[in-house]
């Protein structure tokens, strides 16, 4: 396979130059161009049109934002969002990501390089991802070839990969008993974020409570709650510790930060804590699951969807053998059958639907 080809653009020299040597010295990525500007970008491109764009939000002569909507009409092409970690650029990054972007890095304004250093692995694995992601079906169109795209390559080895078993233990053997309240937990990462809100937009304003894991960075989390709230019947909002489950309200797990599902009589609430990274993730899919399975069991619903990686697939299985439903995404519908496959894979998955039924199957747990 030839390398994937990447193009930077970014106003800030020193951002070009430190992700252009990151991306270089990773096997199988290859910078073919960095400019200050999608004005720039666009000649560069009439020449050599890349796998993958790396983009700034926040630019002169031309922002972001409507480059990236030029692109996904005109040619749809896999974007990663590299936007400053400000309140103002997590907004418009949401922006970024409802107009088709697939990744967000994020980057501080102090101590730059050594940020992204720090976040070298991050930043290859969401070039691989957006390399191998469906982005006809986040511009609303076909996807250019009807063939499955290439799998992203692994990512080497570089930290321990922790499971679920970090932040709680697995559950014991102890059946749940049914109750009258229900909760469906949603797990998901690239391409998750215009997936979830096709799902949520679908639902009425009576739809069982529901628990979400979208892989986010801190601060952007609360933006794309908020986001989703203005367009949703049912309520949305970042999850704070012990908020209630209940009829109506989606709850998005914070970035940075693990959520649980806690049982208390027959209610259900959230727990949001601290905690190492599991799967390389914080928040984890799996975390979300596991706590679903030990405290809702046959109550609940899990729902995988389209994402890079295997984050969730062990829970999801813990669900299905708590008893409860599991539902995964089809490959035809995702934008990365990465996730929902694993979780296929490994058995944990009652039945598989497009993106366009998932509702259907979040409304029956009413």
């Amino acid at each position: 396979m030839s390398d994937i080809k990447v193009m930077i653009v970014d106003d800030s020299a020193v951002v070009r130059q430190v992700i252009s040597g990151l991306l270089n010295a990773a096997p199988g990525i290859t910078v073919t161009h960095a400019v200050a500007n999608p004005l720039l970008a666009m000649e560069r491109m009439k020449v050599q049109w890349p796998d993958v764009i790396v983009l700034d939000v926040e630019m002169p002569k031309m922002d972001g934002i409507t480059f990236l909507r030029k692109l996904m009409v005109e040619h749809p092409t896999p974007v990663v969002i590299c936007s400053s970690l400000t309140d103002r650029g997590a907004q418009t990054s949401v922006e970024a990501l409802t107009a088709g972007a697939v990744a967000i890095i994020t980057k501080p304004r102090l101590d730059l390089k050594q940020f992204l250093h720090d976040s070298a692995d991050e930043l290859v694995g969401a070039v691989r991802a957006a390399a191998g992601a469906r982005v006809g079906r986040l511009a609303g169109r076909p996807s250019p070839s009807p063939s499955p795209p290439p799998s992203p390559a692994p990512l080497p080895p570089v930290t321990v990969k922790l499971n679920a078993d970090a932040i709680l233990p697995p559950m014991d053997a102890r059946p749940m008993t049914a109750a009258t309240e229900r909760v469906v937990a949603i797990g998901t990462s690239t391409g998750g974020t215009q997936a979830l809100e096709e799902v949520l937009t679908s639902l009425p304003r009576g739809a069982p409570g529901i628990v979400v894991v979208q892989h986010m960075p801190e601060k952007f989390t609360a933006a794309f709650a908020a986001r989703l709230d203005s367009v949703c019947a049912v309520r949305v909002k970042e999850a704070e510790n012990n908020d209630r489950v209940q009829q109506g309200q989606v709850l998005i797990a914070p970035g940075g930060k693990h959520m649980l599902l806690r049982r208390s009589g027959t209610q259900y609430f959230v727990e949001v804590v601290d905690g190492p990274l599991v799967n390389r993730h914080r928040p984890s899919v799996d975390v979300l699951f596991r706590s679903a399975a030990r405290a809702a069991g046959v109550n609940a619903l899990g729902v995988i969807m389209t994402g890079m990686g295997d984050d969730g697939a062990a829970g999801m299985l813990e669900m299905h053998k708590a008893g409860a439903r599991t539902v995964a995404q089809d490959e035809a519908s995702c934008v990365v059958y990465g996730m929902p496959k694993e979780a296929v894979k490994r058995g944990g998955v009652e039945k598989s639907v497009p993106l366009n039924a998932i509702y259907r199957e979040i409304l029956q747990q009413l």
